[in-house]
């Protein structure tokens, strides 16, 4: 891709005095469309990578002059801080997404430890990470500044030469100046590389400040102009993408059977249920303790009917654990915040460090259920749903986790049983709300989605776990036993 730019940095004064002219035409254009964006719900992501002293940080600065401050954030990615190093590698690129109708300008970005290595250690994560924000209707620029091996080497040197700036010449610079030819290979495989169709690269020439500025405007304001206008028009629908088809899928998927279909005749007697509960609860212990010097993460994830018991196996299951080692995260309903976010925002947000545990009394798939079936998000949204899930439980088993996913199962006698007894125990009125009877009048069409839930997000790294739940007692064992067992196996995994 270097090839097809032309390193050009002498220009007349008649093209200079008209390259200013052409800037501020422009960045009165972004200007104006930064308030469309808001209108539109368009969330915008750019990113600059390049050449030390290529100029990122001035063209940056530039560009940030022409925009409202209150709609925009910028960060500058260096290496990450040791509690983002304790998380999944695109969990601080996640934490920084705009929301929709903002915009967020990287200086640096998820390819900073690419470009430092010169290898694609997460590769399949950025890729994902793009993909699924475009077809969120996210807008990601990706610029790379290009300067020649002379140009850097002369601002390398100036900036060494004044006491202000000589701190910002890394040994890393001089590094990639000296060996220019081998960085320029690598970095053009990464730009070949990860040139998506979603998220193209523009490599932009930054031997001219003006002339880099200028190329960066008119390729913003040409796209955001004609999205906008598109969007105002015809919905945000129209920029968002299909995603991969559930039966596409690229996952290894292990069969579960209809939850319809499993016996819930199980059952313990309260002596045999105290007696099992102390064992294990005391072995699980031991357990995480084990999980903390290797710093393996634990996710625990919680899903089911309503009154199926999440609450009392979850209390159940905290027992067994350091209080400073975990964290119970409710879900409910996103607020403002989190709805103007990529669904995935608010769980990236919430997940462990590397060592300690989350429990997640309901999850992301909400997203396939009661968002499907309340109508919260088009066809499209939830049906894409099911791989992003997958992509997203597979970099985190990939980062060392360990994941374990309940369905609590109970029959439709039973649930009702437990809905009455809330209504006529004062203690327990709490628990019962008009939603949980307006969500039994839909039962046959939950049980659709959970099974085709299931179906497809059942994966060899990340399996469903049906828990027969009738049967309190029976239901808090098995999943205890079932963390046990995972974590064990986890464990025996990583013996060295």
């Amino acid at each position: 891709m270097f090839d097809e730019i032309e390193l050009k940095n002498d220009y007349t004064f008649d093209e200079e005095v008209q390259m200013k002219k052409e800037i501020d035409k422009l960045g009165d254009k972004f200007a104006v469309l930064q308030q469309e964006l808001k209108k539109a719900g368009i969330p915008v992501i750019i990113a600059f990578e390049g050449w030390s002293a290529s100029g990122k940080g001035s063209l940056i600065g530039k560009l940030l002059k022409f925009l409202d401050p209150r709609g925009v954030k910028m960060y500058s990615i260096t290496n990450p801080s040791d509690e983002e190093a304790r998380k999944p590698y695109m969990n601080r690129f996640w934490m920084r997404i705009p929301g929709r109708g903002e915009i967020t300008i990287f200086d640096r970005s998820w390819y900073h430890e690419w470009m430092l290595e010169g290898k694609p250690r997460y590769g399949n994560e950025i890729d994902t990470f793009e993909r699924q924000l475009t077809d969120d209707g996210y807008v990601i620029f990706k610029f790379f500044l290009h300067i020649s091996k002379k140009e850097q080497a002369q601002r390398l040197n100036e900036l060494e030469e004044s006491k202000a700036t000589a701190w910002r010449v890394k040994e890393h610079d001089k590094s990639q100046n000296k060996h220019y030819a081998k960085c320029k290979s690598s970095y053009d495989e990464m730009l070949e590389a990860t040139n998506y169709p979603y998220a193209p690269w523009q490599v932009i020439s930054g031997m001219d400040k003006d002339a880099a500025l200028r190329d960066v405007l008119r390729t913003i304001v040409k796209k955001l102009e004609k999205l906008t206008k598109k969007v105002l028009k015809e919905g945000k629908q129209v920029i968002q993408g299909a995603g991969i088809a559930p039966d596409k899928m690229q996952f290894k998927l292990v069969e579960k059977p209809l939850i319809q279909d499993v016996n819930l005749d199980c059952m313990l007697s309260e002596k045999e249920y105290r007696k099992r509960l102390d064992k294990l609860q005391d072995k699980l212990l031991k357990l995480s303790y084990k999980l903390y010097k290797k710093k393996i993460p634990l996710i625990i994830c919680y899903e089911g009917w309503d009154a199926a018991g999440k609450g009392g196996n979850i209390k159940r299951m905290v027992s067994c654990f350091d209080a400073r080692d975990y964290e119970v995260h409710p879900v409910a309903a996103p607020d403002s915040y989190e709805k103007v976010r990529h669904y995935l925002w608010r769980f990236q947000k919430n997940l462990p460090k590397t060592g300690h545990i989350a429990v997640f009394d309901r999850t992301w798939y909400g997203r396939v259920m009661v968002e499907r079936l309340e109508g919260f998000n088009t066809e499209t949204e939830w049906k894409r749903a099911y791989n992003e899930i997958n992509e997203f439980e597979k970099e985190l088993t990939d980062w060392g986790a360990v994941i374990v996913k309940f369905w609590l199962q109970i029959d439709k006698d039973e649930q009702l049983a437990r809905f009455k007894e809330r209504e006529n125990t004062p203690s327990k009125q709490w628990k019962i709300t008009d939603e949980d009877w307006r969500n039994r009048e839909k039962w046959d069409a939950y049980e659709i989605a959970v099974n085709e839930m299931i179906k497809y997000t059942s994966t060899e790294d990340a399996p469903w776990h049906i828990i027969e739940s009738n049967d309190k007692y029976y239901a808090r064992i098995k999943a205890i036993e079932t963390v046990v067992d995972a974590v064990q196996a986890a464990l025996d995994k990583n013996k060295n």
